[in-house]
């Protein structure tokens, strides 16, 4: 006797159902990768069982990214939402304003300015005189600020008393600290003596 005919419709037992679902994608899978090899077709099926769970095949000579861009193509359906479509548009941006940057940074370290006229020249060239100014300000705001530091610090080196008990019992003033200091010191900022008649001898 031949095999009887199957009714198409849901299965109501769900171990058979899953038993079905499983050698049904299994065949499926088999014939797509039987097609792709026999017929050089480029394949690519999807299947997503009802627990959410996800098989694939796709021919090894293509990726899933590029059959749907192919697709979007020849059929012209919108693949996308739009969603999607603005994160595009978006990272084009991206790219497009880092292309400019990378541009402008090349023509800011005198590379590729051949092609530039004289007015784009012109503002090259204010741009830069304004960043030099911009750099010299700020190395002058930190020199001025180390100075200070300097000053501060010597300052309090100098007006700081010392134990007086200590050295009257030792009898003696430790200047280490001091010479020490004044070592390190840049000679800008070196303390002269306080008795300039005692250079001459020298």
């Amino acid at each position: 006797m031949g095999r009887g005919k199957i009714e198409i419709k849901r299965i109501e037992n769900s171990s058979n159902r899953q038993v079905t679902y499983s050698k049904r994608r299994n065949g499926i899978m088999k014939k797509a990768k039987e097609i792709s090899v026999l017929c050089d077709a480029q394949v690519s099926v999807i299947i997503f069982a009802s627990s959410g769970k996800m098989h694939e095949f796709c021919s090894p000579s293509t990726t899933l990214v590029d059959m749907l861009d192919q697709y979007h193509k020849l059929s012209g359906k919108r693949l996308w939402d739009a969603k999607h479509e603005h994160l595009d548009n978006e990272i084009n941006r991206v790219k497009k304003e880092n292309d400019s940057m990378q541009i402008e940074l090349r023509h800011l370290k005198g590379e590729d300015i051949s092609t530039l006229n004289y007015k784009e020249l012109m503002v090259l060239e204010e741009a830069l005189q304004n960043g030099v100014s911009t750099l010299k300000a700020k190395q002058n705001e930190m020199i001025e600020e180390e100075n200070q530091n300097l000053q501060f610090k010597l300052r309090q080196l100098h007006l700081d008393p010392m134990d007086e008990n200590v050295m009257e019992s030792q009898g003696v003033y430790d200047h280490q600290g001091v010479a020490d200091y004044e070592a390190q010191m840049p000679f800008a900022f070196r303390v002269q003596p306080m008795q300039p008649n005692l250079q001459e001898r020298f």
